[in-house]
This record gives structure tokens, C-alpha cells and sequence, in this order.
């Protein structure tokens, strides 16, 4: 039982750093999670093909919750634009669940690649604060739907909330910037909920699973990284209408780069 708690505690302090990230970049803290998961996992005996899928399904999980905290938050800034979530949702529920699928049969080796290219990617767009030229309006529901599937399918790889690919598409389509990141936050619900389900359900007849895991969802971590994360939210997004956030950028681009290349250090 102290063993418990112990992890409960590492798991609270993730929270409090996944809570203020998704609030203030809409990114749903999953970039910070399944790293400091797939470190963690292991020290608690976690089956080493299990880890990154561990990893992934519990990182979405706690998006369930952090989302809810998060674009609630920026609702009240009036930085939603329910019109853009609708339109995507339909692509977001069917490719998040079917990425949940295609991630249960991949290599961990695969997996983790993805992952730590994926980091690289983010931390190159973070450092160099690359905005796409806005020089279009957002596409019809079919286009809406389709660029949904898309984000839906690399959510589920990676465990994240979808707004590393949704804040830049958005921005391309001339949405603001406060609003891209509010809408994101919103966006991370159907993302979470869909990806949270497909990894329940892809891990729930899988053996060797640890104590107090629902398929491959850790309701331990999730219950320690929810509680503090949605606490947290709220702070990151009003930090996010008050900060410079490309200095923030820098920096956090800065501490991916150092996650990434730790895990491909692992790797070799």
C-alpha cells in the first residue's frame, strides 16, 4: 500500500505539469505523459511490452478529464468555436478509435520511433514558433471530417489530445490563435474518449496486465495525473491569455527535445 501511494504521488506531480500545458497550449499534456509513463511503468514492474501501450491508453485518460477542465476554462474567455468542434468530431471519434486498434498490433519498437519522431517534430515547430501562412478559410464537413480522421489516428499513437496538429491547422485557416488553442482544448474530449475506449477494449482480454489496470488504462496513474491535472487546467489557460507564449514555446520545446532523445538514447 505504500508502494501505492508513493506512485500516487510521483502521478499527482505529472498532473500538476500536464494540467498547466494543456490549458496553456492546448496540447492536453500527453507529450509530457507518456514519456514520464513509459519511465515510471517499468519501476512499478510493468511488463516491458506493455509499457508504451500502457503508456498511450493512460495518457488519453487523463485527457478525458483534463479536457473537460481545460476548454471549460477557455469557454469562458469565449475562445470555443463549437461550430469548428462539431464539424471535426464525426473524423476525430472514427480515427482515434481505429488508430486505438492500429496501435495493439504495431512493434513497441514502432511505437516508440513514432513517438520520439513525432516529439522532434513538436519541438522543432515550438522552437521555430512556425505558424502556416493563413491564407485559407476551414474546409467543408467533409474536409472537416477528414482532417479529424487524421488527428484522431496520430492522437492514438501517440497518447495525445490532438492539439499539436489541430492549433496549426486552424491557424492556417485563419482561425486567432487564443481561439485555435481553446478550441483544441475542446477538441481533446472526443479525442480522449474514443482513444480511451479503444485501448480499454484492445487490452481487456490481454494477460499479465498490473494491479489496478482496466485493459491498458493504469487507474492508479490515471487517478493521481486527472485529480491534479484538472485542478491545473484552468491556471494554464489563464496563463495562456496573459504570457508571451512563444518564449513559452522555446522552452518547452526545449524539454522535448531532451525527452526525445533520452527515449531514443534508450532505444539504441
Amino acid at each position: 500500500m505504500t508502494e501505492v501511494f508513493t506512485y500516487l504521488s510521483i502521478y499527482l506531480a505529472c498532473g500538476v505539469v500536464s494540467g498547466i500545458l494543456a490549458g496553456l497550449l492546448g496540447v492536453g499534456g500527453g507529450l509530457v505523459i507518456v514519456p514520464m509513463l513509459i519511465f515510471i511503468f517499468p519501476l512499478q514492474g510493468v511488463p516491458a511490452e506493455l509499457v508504451q501501450l500502457m503508456a498511450l491508453g493512460t495518457s488519453l485518460a487523463t485527457i478525458v478529464i483534463t479536457s473537460i477542465s481545460s476548454f471549460r476554462a477557455h469557454d469562458k474567455r469565449g475562445a470555443v468555436r463549437w461550430d469548428i468542434w462539431r464539424a471535426i468530431t464525426p473524423g476525430i471519434l472514427v480515427g482515434t478509435f481505429g488508430g486505438g486498434f492500429v496501435a495493439a498490433v504495431l512493434p513497441v519498437t514502432v511505437l516508440r520511433t513514432f513517438f520520439v519522431c513525432f516529439l522532434y517534430y513538436i519541438a522543432l515547430q515550438m522552437f521555430l514558433d512556425f505558424k502556416p501562412k493563413a491564407s485559407r478559410h476551414l474546409p467543408g464537413l467533409i474536409g472537416m471530417s477528414g482532417v479529424g480522421g487524421v488527428i484522431g489516428v496520430v492522437s492514438s499513437l501517440v497518447g495525445i489530445g490532438g492539439g499539436s496538429l489541430s492549433v496549426p491547422f486552424m491557424g492556417y485557416c485563419n482561425v486567432p490563435m487564443h481561439t485555435a488553442v481553446g478550441t483544441s482544448a475542446a477538441i481533446g474530449l472526443p479525442i480522449a474518449v474514443a482513444g480511451t475506449l479503444s485501448f480499454i477494449w484492445n487490452g481487456l482480454s490481454v494477460p499479465n496486465l498490473p494491479p489496478y489496470s482496466l485493459g491498458y488504462v493504469s487507474l492508479i496513474a490515471l487517478a493521481g495525473i486527472a485529480s491534479a491535472s484538472y485542478c491545473t487546467a484552468p491556471l494554464g489557460a489563464k496563463l495562456a491569455h496573459a504570457l508571451p507564449i512563444s518564449q513559452l514555446k522555446r522552452f518547452f520545446a526545449f524539454f522535448l527535445v531532451c525527452i526525445a532523445t533520452r527515449m531514443l538514447w534508450t532505444m539504441l
